[in-house]
């Protein structure tokens, strides 16, 4: 599909002296994607609101453009954090090969579709068991479970840990694979 839009003729590329390794310099850290997925609810229910953790449960998003988007703040030396549910095994492995260089870190929230249900903030597991919500995950839709993902966060004896406990464990793998740097 080619454009009808004229090329500018003000507009010219200019390469950048300031390069990847350069960035990651400045800002004392090595660019990556950390991957948060998990059931609906699962992070809204681990995180009640923390800052580290958020989610964007229930909406309806192409997972390789937000893939995309990722990788271009891990080209630019950042920690992108990238909360979805994206219940399919194909779409995660889709966007963890846009970052060849092992740089995406895919963190689960390993949390039981009862402890979900059961805190449901929005009402979805409800409406999905009524049948008002079709192709919900976790109900009448699957969700894949990663089989290698580099840090998997439990649920013990049915209890979600703290925010802060999931936010350490985060960091320390993010310090101990050097992607963030004193």
């Amino acid at each position: 599909m080619s454009s009808t839009v004229p090329k500018s003729s003000n507009i010219f590329w200019h390469d950048c002296p300031v390069g990847k390794a350069d960035r990651q310099k400045l800002l004392k850290q090595k660019g990556c994607v950390v991957w948060i997925t998990g059931l609906s609810g699962s992070v809204q229910f681990c995180s009640n609101g923390s800052a580290l953790f958020s989610n964007l449960d229930g909406q309806v998003i192409k997972l390789l453009s937000v893939g995309e988007v990722a990788k271009l703040f891990a080209d630019a030396g950042l920690v992108c954090i990238a909360s979805l549910i994206s219940p399919y095994k194909r779409d995660r492995e889709a966007c963890r090969a846009l970052l060849s260089d092992g740089s995406f870190v895919e963190v689960f929230l390993n949390m039981s579709l009862e402890l979900c249900e059961a805190r449901d903030p929005k009402g979805l597991y409800k409406l999905a068991r009524a049948g008002k919500i079709k192709g919900f995950t976790g109900i009448d839709d699957p969700y894949e479970a990663p089989l290698n993902c580099e840090i998997e966060i439990k649920e013990v004896d049915g209890v979600c840990p703290s925010p802060s406990d999931m936010a350490g464990q985060v960091v320390t793998y993010l310090e101990e694979k050097g992607f963030l740097h004193e």
